[in-house]
């Protein structure tokens, strides 16, 4: 989950709420869905929040939300926009795998120390999110004033103009940020800190991505901008300029931007951008659209709500709402700000209404039905193995079924694909909100090792276990592939070992009745000669022994871990 770092001050400031205490102001971000996780040493809050909510990546976000909450703030908010006196024109030479771009001009902005920091984080988390960490959306912020336009020489080019085009990596020279010297963009993903971290995004490129103005080069993206435009306080005139691989996520990176930026004072001027087929006015605050039933609404959030309440949650929201005659229901045209890209379906609008209205007033009851569920026995196994792993002394854990190859395979040494426990072939999600959750888990250890990897601070022993689901691909399912659910355990201490899993493996298999064998086997992930499999009733179901040391190197761990994973269905 995201988490923003928060100036409470700023957020008083910005809401026009300075009466607020920082208690309050906790359970009215909480309300908001926005979990406080601590305070930085400078007294700024950390607020966690699903990564759907990209709006609120930056105080500015935060506080237009608590604006709309408080009711100072109703209906759709669009700043209003100059004609553009910039044009980006992009040559036929820009590489084909980052072939568009996007931009803007805010003028007369006010960038003090707290909003130049809250721009450069909203910038980085930006870049984590939608950006896929650059991969997918970089973005370019400038001093405006330190850009010179570039004369027209071909049809349809302004005075102030720049150009997206594609160089030799040992092209033209610039000063990147961070640096004195004058170097190529081969020579930035060489020899630059921000180069090498990010010089695997262009491995495939024989043309580098650059930006140039009438002066020269002042922009390498995805990597790195150069240094005479570096924005500082006193910057007032800035230039944006985002590429990637898709348009609309660009589009509405930069339309995030400019809101905050709005938020604080400045005036968003139009940029037009040039390709050889066709031009495009940015930043692109269009005004979508989406359709929600008021029974919908009604039967999904178990309350009865008038029209006329409707339309008032919908405002408290940021949105606006027209209801139109649908038979004997009512339909609301909702209007979307181009900010909120969460809003997929009608049922991302109930949600909007549910926290208008406050998850807290809902009353719960009983569904009108001529039943009431009980536990199936697939959960009740669940929740006497959970009891015994208890009793053994493991916490239980609920982690993510979502994650990425590098953690499920890479860092636990296994192959995609391999026969090993853990090592099937994933579903893979094909447009994640982040690398770091791009496939479906098929198995829970690495979690595990995760988890003591962000625990490394906390005292030992450490003994974690999850119960839980994972899947890999099986062509002879129906859906293609087959879902199961895992027990997965790690001890960490001092003197861990395979006895020590093997002892608590023992005794949770002794519980439920059934022969434990463990036969010496190979698994990338765990010491030669320290693992085993786990065979239930005979059949093999899983692994155990001890965490090779380059599983422990990488998850940052000094300590031995002793581990076991099989399959729920072998206690049955």
């Amino acid at each position: 989950m995201p988490v923003v770092d928060v100036d409470p001050d700023e957020l008083r400031r910005l809401t026009g709420h300075d009466e607020k205490s920082t208690d309050e102001l906790k359970d009215d971000l909480f309300a908001l869905g926005l979990e406080y996780e601590g305070e930085t040493e400078e007294g700024e809050l950390q607020l966690e929040f699903a990564p759907d909510r990209l709006d609120r990546l930056s105080v500015e976000g935060v506080a237009r939300s608590l604006r709309y909450q408080y009711g100072d703030d109703r209906g759709v908010y669009v700043p209003s926009t100059n004609d553009a006196d910039w044009t980006i024109d992009v040559d036929s030479s820009v590489p084909d795998e980052r072939p568009y771009v996007t931009g803007a001009v805010v003028r007369g902005v006010d960038l003090d120390e707290a909003a130049l920091d809250s721009l450069i984080q909203l910038q980085e988390k930006l870049h984590a999110t939608m950006g896929r960490k650059r991969a997918k959306g970089a973005i370019g912020i400038h001093d405006l004033t330190m850009l010179k336009g570039r004369p027209a020489t071909e049809a349809g080019e302004t005075a102030n103009s720049i150009r997206y085009t594609g160089i030799d990596p040992a092209g033209d020279e610039f000063v990147p940020l961070d640096a004195d010297a004058e170097l190529t963009p081969e020579a930035v993903l060489e020899e630059h800190p921000t180069g090498e971290k990010y010089a695997d995004l262009l491995d495939d490129y024989e043309r580098y991505p650059a930006i140039y103005d009438d002066i020269g080069l002042f922009s390498f993206p995805p990597v790195i901008n150069g240094r005479r435009t570096e924005v500082s306080t006193d910057s007032r005139d800035l230039l944006i300029e985002l590429t990637g691989t898709d348009q609309w996520t660009i589009d509405k990176m930069c339309a995030i931007l400019c809101y905050a930026l709005d938020a604080r004072g400045g005036r968003i001027e139009e940029v037009r951008v040039h390709y050889d087929d066709h031009d495009l006015v940015r930043p692109d605050f269009d005004v979508d659209e989406k359709y929600v039933l008021h029974s919908d609404i009604e039967s999904t959030l178990g309350v009865d709500l008038d029209e006329d309440r409707v339309l008032d949650y919908f405002e408290r929201a940021g949105l606006d709402a027209t209801p139109e005659p649908w038979g004997d229901d009512t339909e609301y045209e909702v209007e979307i700000p181009p900010y909120r890209v969460d809003v997929l379906h009608p049922v991302d609008l109930v949600d909007d209404v549910g926290r208008a209205h406050g998850f807290n007033n809902l009353v719960p009851r009983y569904p009108d039905v001529a039943t009431v569920g009980e536990r199936t026995e697939r959960n009740e196994l669940e929740r006497a193995v959970r009891g015994v792993l208890t009793g053994l002394g493991f916490q239980d854990l609920l982690n993510f079924h979502l994650t990425s190859e590098a953690q499920n395979f890479d860092r636990m040494g296994v192959d995609p694909g391999s026969d090993v426990y853990g090592g099937g072939k994933p579903a893979v999600i094909t447009e994640p909100y982040s690398e770091d959750f791009d496939i479906l888990r098929t198995w829970a250890l690495p979690g595990i090792a995760q988890v003591l990897e962000n625990n490394t601070h906390r005292a030992y022993p450490q003994d974690l276990a999850e119960i839980g689901f994972a899947a890999h691909r099986d062509d002879t399912e129906n859906t293609g592939y087959h879902e199961f659910r895992t027990v997965a355990a790690a001890v960490a201490r001092h003197d861990a070992s395979y006895e020590d899993a093997k002892a608590r493996l023992q005794a949770l298999c002794r519980h439920f009745d059934v022969d434990l064998e463990t036969p010496p086997t190979d698994h990338p992930s765990f010491i030669d000669g320290r693992t085993a499999a786990v065979e239930i009733d005979g059949e093999p179901v899983g692994v155990i022994g001890e965490l090779r040391p380059r599983v422990l190197v990488d998850h940052d761990l000094e300590l031995p871990v002793a581990a076991f994973e099989f399959r729920l269905d072998a206690l049955k």
